[in-house]
C-alpha cells in the first residue's frame, strides 16, 4: 500500500524519523533503516542532521532513485531572500543533487510570511532544487492562503498524530484536497500511550507489540507515521507493522483515546512559532 497526492506523487506506508539522529551514529542508524526496506526518510533544517541523514542515504547500498529524501525550511528563513539562499545550503549540504520533498517546517502565522516561504519553494522546484513541496503543522487556513496565493496545493502536510490526538478533521480535508498526512509523534514518543489498555489489548490479539498497533491504526485510518528508531530490530518491527490489519472495531477503539487537545507538548499551529 502507499500514499498518492494530488499531483502523482507516491510515498510509502512509513517513513523513518530522523530527530536527534546526528553525526556518524545518526549516519549509520539511517543506513541500516534503508538497507532493512525504508525508503522515506525526515530531516529538516532544524534538526542538525541533513548532512548525517544523507551520508546515511550514500551508505546504505540503496539506489538514490529510489530513497526520499525530505528536509524542512526553518522559521527564521521564511523571507525570500533567505529562503532561497536556506534551501540552496540545504541541498549543497546533503551533496545528493536535490531534495525529494521539502516542507515548511512551521507557518508562524504572526510573522506572516510563510506564503512568502511557500513561493520560494515553488521557485525551488522549478529550478530543479526540489522534486516536490509541501509543509508541516499548517491548519486549513494555512493552506487556504497558500492555494488562494499562489495556486499551488502541498503535496504533504505532516502533523503532530497519534491515538491521544487522531486528527480526524484534518485526515478528511488532506483526503478531499489530494494531500498526503504525514504523522510526527506517531506513537505519542513512546509515554503512556503504548500502557492503554486498548493498546495493549489489540496487540496481544494479533501476537504484535503495542508500538506496532499503534502503526496498524495510522496505516488503517490513511496517516503516514514517521516513527525514529536507530535500532535496526525496532526498525524492522516498525516497518512489518504496517502489513498489520486491523479491524474496524479495533480501529475505532483505539481511536476512542483522542482528547479534545491530546498534543502531547501543546505545540498549536495556530499559536506556537519555531524559528
Amino acid at each position: 500500500m502507499t500514499h498518492t497526492a494530488h499531483s502523482g506523487l507516491t510515498l510509502p506506508t512509513i517513513g523513518l524519523g530522523t530527530y536527534n539522529l546526528r553525526g556518524m551514529a545518526g549516519a549509520d542508524a539511517v543506513a541500516a533503516a534503508l538497507a532493512g526496506g525504508y525508503r522515506l526518510v525526515d530531516s529538516a533544517f532544524n534538526y542538525e542532521n541533513e548532512a548525517a541523514v544523507a551520508d546515511g542515504v550514500r551508505r546504505s547500498g540503496v539506489d538514490r532513485a529510489e530513497v526520499l529524501f525530505t528536509s524542512k525550511l526553518a522559521g527564521r528563513h521564511h523571507s525570500s531572500e533567505p529562503a532561497r539562499t536556506a534551501i540552496e545550503e540545504s541541498v549543497l549540504r546533503t551533496g545528493l543533487g536535490h531534495i525529494d520533498l521539502l516542507l515548511i517546517h512551521w507557518p508562524n502565522p504572526s510573522q506572516g510570511l510563510y506564503v512568502e516561504a511557500w513561493k520560494a519553494l515553488i521557485d525551488a522546484r522549478e529550478r530543479g532544487l526540489v522534486r516536490h513541496i509541501g509543509v508541516s503543522n499548517f491548519l486549513p487556513e494555512h493552506l487556504d492562503a497558500l492555494e488562494e496565493a499562489t495556486g499551488v496545493l502541498p503535496v504533504v502536510n505532516q502533523i503532530e498524530l497519534h491515538p491521544y490526538f487522531p486528527q480526524e478533521e484534518a485526515l478528511a480535508l488532506h483526503a478531499e484536497k489530494g494531500i498526503i498526512t504525514e504523522a510526527w509523534s506517531p506513537i505519542g514518543r513512546a509515554g503512556d500511550l503504548l500502557s492503554e489498555g486498548v493498546i495493549t489489548d489489540v496487540a496481544a490479539a494479533h501476537g504484535i507489540t503495542p508500538t506496532q498497533a499503534v502503526l496498524a491504526w495510522h496505516a488503517a485510518r490513511g496517516s503516514l507515521p514517521l516513527p525514529k528508531s536507530a535500532n535496526p530490530r525496532r526498525q524492522a518491527e516498525n516497518l512489518a507493522a504496517t502489513a498489520v490489519t486491523l479491524t474496524e472495531d479495533e480501529v475505532t477503539a483505539i481511536s476512542s483515546l483522542g482528547r479534545p487537545d491530546g498534543r502531547l507538548k501543546g505545540l498549536d499551529p495556530a499559536v506556537y512559532e519555531e524559528f
